[in-house]
């Protein structure tokens, strides 16, 4: 771990202006490993301090701005074994961090529409919850201050046993009639499914079968919101080249989850037993489902059987192999469904 501490839901922004989302919780000692999100740009829809930026949601279209533009940050890394989007350290002149943005949050007066929403929603949060104001942020827009009054909000909640306790929380709020917090309903699982399959190509009935169990998102006076969950720092073991990911080719493979204790928090973790190559590279054995993208995040439950497609990589500790693993999210193919 770098002297930075940069983690998933973190957002850092160069000497040059440019916005990144930090992405995982192992980066190398001298980078930070986040994906380009708001860049400056004249005809921007977006304004800060007399400067306007352009925000950019697919992955594919963040791939093709960086290799157009800013090819600096392209990395082959050689402990994941794939190309990256790598944020030197001295390039960095600014680290957003979401409980910090939180504070300054409700601190601050004259909150405008985003921001008085977004501050609501957690103050029902830590009320409902108990949880320790200090585990709970404030991510995306409003963390570096380029909302919307349509913005979406993006919240973090830190640690495992907080986020185990947030997540009932959740669900005790869906469940009360009288809370504003909504679970998502067909009409709004359709408008996320017609947001996300730009980039995620699965059906929307297999898209609901999973989504509508979920509590990290949903609906709150009328806006969107998305929980992320991630780990203390201290509940971190791996570093940086402790463990290296060799990539050995796609493959779909049908599997049932053995243990999903790890399925709420980003990223995200499924062991797996039962497993079979429907396709491609047959490696064994697969002994997990990871992804590093929120949406594949409470996807399935223990004991239940899926069908996931995605890259197989080699799990090397100390040098030698440990196990293999399916990761999701790199290509629009990549998916995790339930049977039926």
């Amino acid at each position: 771990m770098n002297d930075v501490n940069a983690r998933e839901g973190d957002l850092i922004e160069t000497k040059d202006n440019i916005i990144f989302d930090v992405k995982g919780l192992v980066h190398p000692p001298d980078r930070v490993v986040a994906f380009i999100r708001y860049v400056p740009d004249p005809i921007g829809n977006r304004e800060r301090d007399g400067r306007r930026y352009t925000k950019f949601y697919n992955l594919s279209k963040r791939y093709a701005l960086l290799k157009q533009k800013y090819p600096q940050y392209l990395i082959d890394d050689p402990v994941f074994n794939t190309l990256l989007c790598e944020v030197p350290i001295e390039d960095i002149k600014t680290h957003y961090q979401p409980a910090q943005g939180l504070q300054k949050l409700r601190n601050r007066k004259n909150l405008d529409t985003a921001e008085t929403t977004a501050l609501r929603f957690m103050e029902i949060l830590k009320e409902n919850s108990g949880v320790q104001w200090s585990k709970l942020g404030v991510s995306g827009s409003i963390l570096v201050h380029l909302q919307e009054p349509s913005s979406d909000i993006d919240l973090i909640v830190y640690g495992t046993e907080t986020g185990y306790r947030v997540a009932e929380t959740m669900q005790e709020l869906f469940e009360d009639e009288t809370s504003p917090v909504e679970a998502y309903n067909r009409d709004g699982l359709r408008e996320l499914f017609d947001f996300r399959s730009k980039d995620t190509n699965v059906s929307f009935e297999d898209f609901v079968r999973t989504d509508s169990r979920k509590v990290s998102h949903g609906k709150f006076m009328n806006k969107h919101f998305f929980i992320r969950f991630v780990k203390n720092l201290n509940e971190i073991s791996e570093q940086y080249g402790s463990i290296i990911y060799k990539p050995e080719g796609n493959a779909k493979i049908k599997a049932t989850i053995a243990n999903d204790s790890e399925a709420l928090f980003t990223p995200c973790t499924y062991k797996l037993v039962n497993v079979q190559t429907i396709e491609g590279s047959k490696t064994e054995p697969i002994e997990e489902i990871v992804s590093f993208r929120g949406r594949f995040c409470e996807q399935a439950k223990s004991g239940e059987t899926v069908i996931a497609e995605g890259k197989v990589e080699r799990v090397q500790k100390e040098g030698k192999c440990d196990h293999f693993r399916l990761l999701l999210g790199n290509k629009p193919s990549d998916h995790m469904i339930l049977t039926k």
